[in-house]
């Protein structure tokens, strides 16, 4: 039988205290997200580039939606005083 490869069922975890979210499809962590934008990438790289991150059916968004990353969200605007 064929597997339905074409259908993965892919979770994006609530956020961790550091606001990075696991992604997974099935078992299998496919990486860890600090921003949209990774989960992107993660996607990309396991081949699942056409999926549509922030309208598909096929993802799973716990606890918060695609724009939700807490304490990350100036995270591509702001650069800290070191």
């Amino acid at each position: 039988m064929a597997h339905p490869s074409e259908h993965p069922h892919i979770v994006v975890h609530p956020p961790a205290l550091d606001g990075s979210r696991r992604v997974t499809s099935g078992d299998e962590t496919l990486g860890v997200a600090s921003h949209l934008d990774d989960v992107v990438e993660i996607l990309r790289l396991a081949d699942l580039d056409r999926i549509e991150v922030e309208e598909s059916d096929l993802i799973e968004w716990q606890g918060g939606g695609p724009e939700d990353w807490p304490g990350l969200s100036e995270h591509h605007a702001e650069q800290h005083d070191q």
